[in-house]
């Protein structure tokens, strides 16, 4: 990355109303402190998930580079202490205690749902401030865990906007799609979403024919392809991770299974730039409902710059880790303390707003990010395209695609 895109994103970061309160004017007494503040940034690195979480664990080691490199959370360094929870909830909740013995004064991450539930709950008994980066069920913040904040949305909101934004694109083409396959996997995200979709989608005139579910890992999709040719539905809706939705696409492709859309949501691979590169056509017109950076923002413009300067792939595990770091940075600056109660009670009064992703201030009820939006998104000429919200689209949607 050139020194110039650097600087703009550490500008950003210290100019920022938020950042420039937080981290300037914490009161004297943190101040003459000089002991790193241990952060734990928890991802699974190894296993079925590992590639995102590699790319959640990218996020936050620029976010705390930016930081430190600012001068720290006035003047302390940020020390991270990585986890890897291997792609379980066990391995997760193993992690939490390793950190717990670190001493850290909050843990960021997890991804996956099941992870994030078990790692969060674990962290509750050290009342160990726990940030959510991405893990969707909703079961997440409904279990009134005051440790627990998810920063992105949950699968209740993200599906309720793709539904919406189905509906538009649908009736814009004169509604063509009326039958639709759900596919998902079999776990916590993918069987609690398809089980909103299945009660959802009827109520908006779509008829769901089957709904298909598959484990992770998944070494084959032949036999998910065959009962998608046989149902020939308008629609696949598929809600899976990585690995298994690019296996699904490319066994679709192969056997020449055309539907007019795939309209996936909160899907691994659908939003997903290395998937896009390495199976263009497979990639190509499929449709997401997911997490997304906002492009209007020139911090998250340099971001991504700086992650392609790297030679990594972006995907929104990076710019939520990002944003996730700064948060918590932001939250321990104005708590002038690393005490965790403290550190907590300003979490939740947070209205931070110098992140990267399309939202507005912080505001949690309950551990949700009320201010938290998901974005819809559809793979064109080989690039990712904003189809929806209207205000930063670059592009409209192409359906039906045969």
């Amino acid at each position: 990355m050139s020194k110039s895109t650097f600087s703009i994103t550490r500008r950003t970061l210290l100019q920022g109303a938020a950042a420039t309160t937080a981290l300037v004017a914490a009161p004297a007494y943190l101040r003459a402190q000089s002991a790193p503040i241990k952060v734990g940034i928890l991802q699974p690195v190894t296993g079925a998930l590992a590639f995102d979480g590699q790319q959640g664990r990218i996020g936050a080691e620029l976010a705390i580079e930016m930081i430190n490199g600012a001068g720290g959370i006035d003047g302390q360094m940020i020390e991270p202490v990585f986890g890897d929870a291997r792609s379980t909830p066990e391995g997760g909740t193993a992690e939490v205690e390793k950190m717990q013995a670190e001493g850290v004064v909050a843990i960021v991450g997890g991804f996956a749902s099941p992870i994030c539930l078990a790692s969060s709950q674990a962290a509750s008994r050290y009342d160990l401030p726990y940030l959510v980066d991405v893990g969707v069920s909703d079961q997440i913040v409904s279990r009134g865990l005051t440790n627990t904040f998810r920063f992105g949305p949950g699968f209740g909101k993200v599906t309720q906007q793709a539904l919406e934004n189905l509906v538009k694109i649908n009736e814009a083409a004169g509604n063509p799609a009326k039958t639709v396959v759900l596919v998902h996997e079999d776990g916590l995200f993918g069987s609690g979403l398809a089980q909103l979709l299945q009660n959802e989608l009827p109520k908006r005139g779509f008829e769901v024919l089957q709904t298909l579910a598959h484990p992770t890992p998944a070494r084959d999709m032949s036999n998910i392809a065959l009962q998608i040719r046989a149902a020939n539905p308008d629609l696949v809706i598929p809600s899976s991770y990585y690995g298994e939705f690019v296996l699904l696409a490319r066994t679709m492709q192969q056997q020449r299974i055309q539907p007019k859309g795939i309209y996936a949501v909160l899907n691994g691979a659908a939003s997903n730039f290395r998937f896009v590169q390495e199976f263009p056509d497979a990639a190509e017109n499929v449709m997401d409902c997911n997490h997304w950076h906002d492009p209007r923002k020139e911090e998250s413009q340099a971001l991504l710059e700086r992650v392609r300067a790297d030679g990594n792939v972006w995907t929104y595990n990076i710019p939520l880790n990002y944003s996730n770091v700064k948060l918590l940075a932001d939250a321990i600056a104005r708590a002038g303390s690393t005490e965790r109660t403290a550190i907590r009670d300003a979490l939740a009064a947070s209205t931070f707003e110098d992140h990267v992703m399309p939202y507005g201030p912080t505001q949690f009820v309950d551990g949700q990010n009320q201010g938290a939006a998901p974005v819809n998104t559809q793979v064109q000429g080989g690039d990712i395209k904003v189809i929806f919200p209207e205000d930063f689209a670059d592009a409209e949607a192409v359906f039906p695609v045969t």
